[in-house]
């Protein structure tokens, strides 16, 4: 019997086994590679496929085994990654038809790197929003993502296919970027865990970014134990980066035992309980209802913070691509063009008076954070809609859908926050996600409410 034969074994259980010797490195890839073969052509997760690479790399893992070496933690793990990692060997597409024609990247992205030198396998590339401007991954060249959970509704984006990859089982983990709400959101409609941390806290070396001062790396597993794994593996300083920071790295893998004793948590209100369906602010109040969370804390001008975040990456994402804009307009999704060329347009002045704000706004949230540890908030508005769909009704109003999945993650991004989206158990109900949100390096605190709720059952990742 596989490991993947229910597609819910996790990445510390196949890691675990391989040390023991109970399982291959290889036997584990080939059902990892007979998972995909058997559902990715109707899911489009993958855009480039690393078999031959992968297998070998499994073969290394089980000659070392065999010579009785030490192995890393997640030796023989199998992971993918977002298609704006730098892979050695192969062109970064970023979800964009232009990219194709760039030569191979020369080496690993950071974060790509590290998992690998602990003994991860990586098996592909995975499908994104081009260049990470969306919130669908429904790809104008690559096609759309579909949702695991039911195929016919999208799986979120930017990061679609990374989300979508490991809620099918198709891997255990996956790395994702986030600027905007782009591993928070495919986490939530997917119903499985991402996690963004503290800005800078994982080197973006060898990551196609789309807004410098916004983006963030993050990842995506099936319980708080692995995201825990995979965050203390992928973090820690990176010359190669000027943002990823000298400080030191400290564990953050919860007890077996996890408790909440000492812990302020308090539900965001205001902004945070409008704009969305009702069953989102329910999935709130069932998690602050396991927590014993009574506090609620307004966020001042979250709105604000949100028409601001969308001046600055609109801004700082069409500079990257203005040559291109000029010379090969064609060649863009037409959606994505379309939001770059107005970007572009965004007047100086604008943008610095954003960037003002900004630093207002992250003085509120320290404030904040000094009379709480833990800020709960939906991670979407609404479940995730049919692919094709333009727009939603909500209090009785047309709201048109990309623009507004990032409503409750905008406003937060905005200042760097450490966020874990958690899948909220709801037995034949599509998946909603609930944000926690912490305090910069705080990560350790997410991890350990998110392992009590995971305990109580409260939040769950559900059988493929």
């Amino acid at each position: 019997m596989s490991f993947f034969d229910d597609r819910g074994s996790d990445a510390s259980a196949i890691a675990a086994s391989i040390q023991r010797q109970e399982v291959s490195a290889t036997r584990i890839l080939t059902a990892v590679i007979a998972a995909i073969d058997a559902d990715d052509a109707d899911l489009n997760c993958f855009t480039t496929r690393l078999t031959d690479t992968a297998r070998a790399e499994a073969a290394a893992i089980d000659r070392a085994q065999a010579e009785n070496q030490i192995l890393g933690d997640l030796a023989g793990v199998p992971f993918a990654v977002k298609d704006l990692f730098d892979i050695s060997g192969i062109p970064t597409l970023a979800g964009s038809k232009i990219n194709r024609e760039n030569p191979p990247a020369t080496t690993d992205a950071t974060a790509v790197a590290r998992l690998r030198q602990a003994g991860a396998v990586l098996v592909g590339a995975l499908n994104m929003d081009e260049y990470a401007y969306g919130f669908t991954t429904e790809n104008h060249h690559y096609g759309a993502t579909r949702n695991p959970r039911d195929r016919d509704r999208i799986a979120g984006g930017s990061s679609g296919g990374s989300a979508a990859a490991v809620a099918a089982g198709l891997v255990p983990l996956a790395l994702g970027t986030d600027t905007n709400g782009s591993v928070r959101v495919p986490a939530a409609l997917c119903g499985i865990f991402g996690l963004k941390p503290t800005y800078g806290r994982i080197s973006r070396a060898g990551v196609t970014l789309f807004a410098s001062s916004f983006d963030h790396v993050g990842l995506f597993a099936r319980s708080v134990r692995d995201t825990a794994l995979a965050f203390d593996l992928l973090q820690g300083a990176d010359p190669r980066d000027p943002v990823c920071t000298t400080r030191v790295p400290e564990p953050t893998r919860p007890p077996l035992a996890p408790d909440i004793a000492g812990l302020r948590i308090a539900t965001a209100a205001g902004y945070f309980q409008q704009g969305g369906q009702p069953e989102v602010f329910q999935a709130v109040q069932t998690v602050a209802s396991a927590l014993g969370a009574t506090q609620t804390v307004t966020i001042p001008e979250a709105a604000r913070a949100r028409a601001a975040a969308y001046l600055i990456t609109a801004s700082e994402g069409s500079s990257q691509h203005l040559a291109r804009l000029q010379t090969r307009p064609q060649d863009f999704d037409p959606a994505t063009r379309d939001r770059f060329l107005a970007g572009a347009l965004i007047p100086a002045p604008w943008y610095v008076r954003a960037q003002r704000f900004r630093r207002w706004y992250r003085d509120r949230l320290r404030d904040i954070f000094q009379t709480c540890d833990i800020l709960l908030a939906p991670t979407t508005p609404w479940p995730a809609t049919l692919i094709g769909q333009e727009s939603i009704t909500i209090d009785g109003n047309e709201i048109l859908i990309r623009p507004n999945l990032g409503r409750f993650t905008q406003p937060l991004s905005f200042v760097g926050l450490p966020i874990i989206s958690v899948p909220l158990h709801r037995p034949g109900h599509l998946p909603l996600g609930v944000q926690l949100i912490a305090a910069p390096y705080q990560e350790a605190k997410l991890l350990r409410v998110a392992a009590y709720l995971e305990q109580q059952g409260v939040v769950s990742v559900a059988a493929a």
